[in-house]
């Protein structure tokens, strides 16, 4: 071989079993490496010399013992898919707390071998055991730490970006919350004010004692809600499923009580299932109610069930023509009985009902509020009332009439509003009953001034829709005296001169204004 071969040029052929003087004395150019056969990392102990080339050396590796597969009962199957069930989310919980809050309940449950004890119908679902730990740090005063309150500010949680005011509230030592800061970097009035001539600081929330007083209200009542148990034992309480801000996000409760008569209570924790009726048990019960309706006529004991009844239908989130029933019924139990309280969240539930095209008899309570509101005098829902009116249903026989109704009104026909009083569909008679005496008194004011010396006693009953001469002068004498009478060729005659002020005092006292429940 010649001598003046540069090393690059060298070949990486294994040395011969003749060595020259070249491969006794030449550097190789490059350490030759073994090829990986497995993903395992190899680890390489010191690389022994033979010759002029390394061999590495690779450290056999422990094989890893095998984890037994765990099989799970299908109780823990169907738990699982109730977690990711669409009617069981929250929307304050994300996928992934679900997720990881699943993973530890099951894993401590396979840990300590109870993946066949736990019953896993009554266990609570990992986003309501979620929510209730974040309620229970929000119903505990002795929080210090504003951040700590909800899992999703915890420090711990690596995809959290740092604001830039952390660090600076770290440095401060301050744990505060932003909002009960005082910026005194931005005030104007301490760039301008002197210190002697300083102003105090206003008075944060933690030093207002009614805000310290609703803490504690809050507390305590935490304290007495029902409560949620985990598969631990452990209990936590929960919010009422009900209240305005949250009541929505407990999920469905699927009834399993099979009693058709239940007594209303009104709900300070989440639901027991155990007392709530499923959607065959309530239609059971509403044919019962149906029957003693008509059989007792208690309205009392009516009352309490039908809304017992619609707290069942809510908790479970039924909406359908079933729900729709109901809601109907009892708003025409209200109405014949007088309770515009009942009448009027009925009223406004089917609202929300009929938008969703659930059935019903939708055209039938449009002229229910369109009566109710004049009553009411709300002419502002009067106004969305009347946008909600179409053509089709102007064509029913009570919309109509409830148009016809506010048109006299408007116009001050009274002539025409009582001969609609006295020809109304369905129920909306019991709806006028409660302001006909108002526009009683409206018409006989007119009456007063339109009319002199005198009018027949008889031109008032005809006129105003009474049934009987004997009602109309027991009207007259209940919002004026027996003076405004007198008999005259063998009549009954009404002095106007007479009652036209006290019929404009009544009148006065008649229109007050009256709230969206119907009380005066």
């Amino acid at each position: 071989m010649n001598s003046s071969v540069p090393p690059w040029r060298a070949t990486a052929a294994a040395p011969s079993s003749t060595p020259t003087a070249y491969q006794s004395s030449a550097t190789p150019a490059y350490i030759p490496v073994q090829a990986r056969r497995s993903l395992a990392p190899n680890k390489t102990a010191s690389t022994p010399s033979t010759g002029n080339h390394a061999v590495p050396t690779t450290m056999p590796t422990a094989a890893e013992p095998a984890r037994p597969r765990i099989e799970f009962p299908p109780a823990v199957r169907h738990y699982v898919q109730r977690c990711f069930a669409p009617e069981n989310q929250i929307s304050s919980v994300s996928h992934a707390e679900i997720q990881e809050k699943l993973r530890q309940v099951i894993t401590e449950a396979a840990d300590r071998n109870k993946l066949h004890i736990i019953d896993w119908e009554r266990t609570a679902l990992p986003q309501v055991m979620i929510q209730n730990d974040r309620n229970r740090v929000l119903a505990n005063p002795a929080v210090s730490t504003w951040a700590s309150a909800s899992p999703l500010t915890s420090s711990n949680d690596p995809n959290r970006k740092r604001k830039p005011t952390d660090f600076s509230q770290q440095q401060r030592g301050d744990d505060s919350p932003p909002w009960k800061k005082t910026n005194h970097h931005n005030r104007s009035e301490d760039r301008t004010t002197h210190p002697s001539t300083e102003k105090k600081s206003r008075m944060t929330l933690d030093d207002s004692s009614k805000s310290r007083a609703n803490l504690e209200m809050r507390r305590r009542r935490f304290e007495g809600a029902g409560v949620n148990y985990g598969p631990s034992g452990t209990s936590s309480p929960v919010d009422p499923p009900l209240s305005r801000s949250a009541g929505q996000n407990q999920g469905p409760v699927v009834g399993r009580c099979q009693t058709l008569e239940k007594n209303y209570f009104r709900l300070t924790s989440a639901p027991n299932p155990d007392t709530v009726r499923p959607l065959p048990v309530l239609q059971k019960a509403l044919d019962l109610l149906k029957k003693k309706w008509k059989q007792e006529a208690n309205y009392t004991y009516i009352c309490d069930q039908f809304k017992s009844l619609r707290q069942d239908l809510t908790v479970q989130h039924i909406r359908n023509e079933f729900t729709v029933l109901v809601y109907e019924i009892h708003a025409r139990i209200a109405l014949e009985k007088g309770d515009l309280g009942e009448y009027n969240q009925c009223q406004t539930q089917l609202r929300v009902l009929y938008e969703q095209k659930l059935g019903g008899h939708p055209t039938e309570f449009k002229a229910y509020r369109i009566l109710y509101f004049i009553y009411t005098r709300n002419w502002t829902a009067m106004n969305d009332a009347l946008a909600d009116v179409s053509a089709d249903d102007k064509k029913s026989s009570a919309v109509k009439h409830a148009l016809d109704v506010r048109s006299a009104l408007a116009l001050g026909n009274y002539h025409r509003f009582f001969q609609l009083y006295l020809d109304t569909p369905n129920m909306g008679a019991y709806l006028m009953d409660m302001f006909v005496d108002r526009e009683r008194l409206t018409a006989l004011s007119s009456i007063c001034r339109a009319y002199k010396p005198d009018v027949k006693l008889r031109f008032i009953t005809e006129e105003l829709g009474f049934e009987s001469d004997e009602q109309a002068a027991r009207f007259v004498l209940d919002h004026s005296s027996a003076e405004v009478f007198q008999e005259k060729e063998g009549t009954v005659r009404l002095l106007t001169s007479k009652a036209g002020p006290m019929f404009e005092a009544a009148k006065a006292e008649a229109h007050r204004v009256v709230d969206i429940k119907g009380q005066i």
